[in-house]
């Protein structure tokens, strides 16, 4: 048996046991898919980094979450090369391999992360308020008032999400969601998620307040969610949600629900970056079983 170093780094914050803890593996060659997969249960956080060598880029990566692997995930790259700064990394642009291509990844003098997202996908979809607000437990009418100019609609800069406005905080906050019926509604309109925000937020600097919520990839939700929050950029920036051009830099407020609050930048121009700060809550290692064992991991 192997012993291995995890850490988990919380990310889009400065401050340790807010923003969204991931799982960092930061020597993961020689893990099998299922050893990874086992690891990231163990952890049980919602996604788990593993960093491996690349032919094609500066590193590799995999995402699992408790239950399966998924092709992307902004956090848990944020919480990675946080790390990385920690351990000496300069600041500049470098390359990460990921399932769904390469992507540039530019690390700041301050520890800033910026996270190059894939080119913008967005489609409206034909799904009616009704089915929707029973899914997140809010009122339709508060869907509807929201949505004049801006539809529901599915967007993607790597992971598709359905993107729902809803008028208020109050009806953001109030939301009781069936996890049962967002998993169904998700699956039919081929997101992984939904995406639920207001332009109503806690702090004034602030373009909207978001929550997340992925039953199906084994998230009920997300804290703070980088790849949803490229995804909303880009359908501001699609269907002209400000009355002026869409702001240099959109600031996300998320996870104040879950009591783990932290906050993701977004650029959107000829292409969509998603950028944050990371801390290390946890430093530690994990004894993995032999490939071919069942055995439980031990911390």
């Amino acid at each position: 048996m192997e012993t291995i170093r995890v850490l988990q780094v919380d990310a889009f914050t400065d401050e340790p046991l807010t923003g969204n803890p991931a799982g960092v593996v930061p020597d993961a060659d020689g893990l099998t898919d299922d050893q990874m997969q086992a690891i990231a249960r163990e952890l049980g956080l919602s996604e788990t980094a593993f960093l491996r060598s690349s032919d094609d880029a500066d590193r590799r990566v995999r995402y699992f979450t408790p239950t399966q692997e998924v092709d992307l995930c902004g956090h848990a790259t944020i919480g990675s090369y946080a790390h990385l700064c920690d351990e000496g990394l300069e600041p500049g642009t470098t390359t990460l391999e990921t399932n769904v291509g390469v992507l540039e990844i530019e690390v700041e003098t301050d520890g800033t992360v910026w996270m190059t997202q894939n080119d913008p996908r967005i489609r409206e979809i034909e799904v009616g308020y009704d089915r929707v607000a029973d899914a997140l437990g809010v009122e339709a009418a508060a869907l509807e008032g929201a949505s004049d100019d801006i539809p529901l609609a599915v967007a993607s800069t790597g992971l598709p999400f359905l993107i729902a406005p809803i008028t208020y905080l109050s009806d953001l906050g109030a939301a009781e969601p069936d996890m049962s019926a967002i998993e169904e509604l998700t699956a039919d309109v081929d997101a992984t998620g939904i995406y639920l925000f207001t332009f109503d937020t806690l702090e004034r600097e602030s373009t909207l307040h978001g929550r997340m919520f992925a039953p199906g990839a084994g998230v009920p939700e997300d804290p703070v969610t980088g790849t949803a929050s490229g995804a909303v950029g880009a359908y501001l920036d699609r269907f002209g949600a400000f009355d002026d051009d869409l702001p240099e830099e959109l600031r996300l407020e998320q996870g104040h629900y879950v009591d783990r609050p932290g906050t993701v930048s977004v650029r959107v121009d000829d292409q969509v970056r998603i950028g944050g700060r990371g801390v290390t809550a946890l430093d530690g290692s994990l004894v993995v079983p032999d490939a071919e064992d069942d055995e439980i991991l031990e911390p």
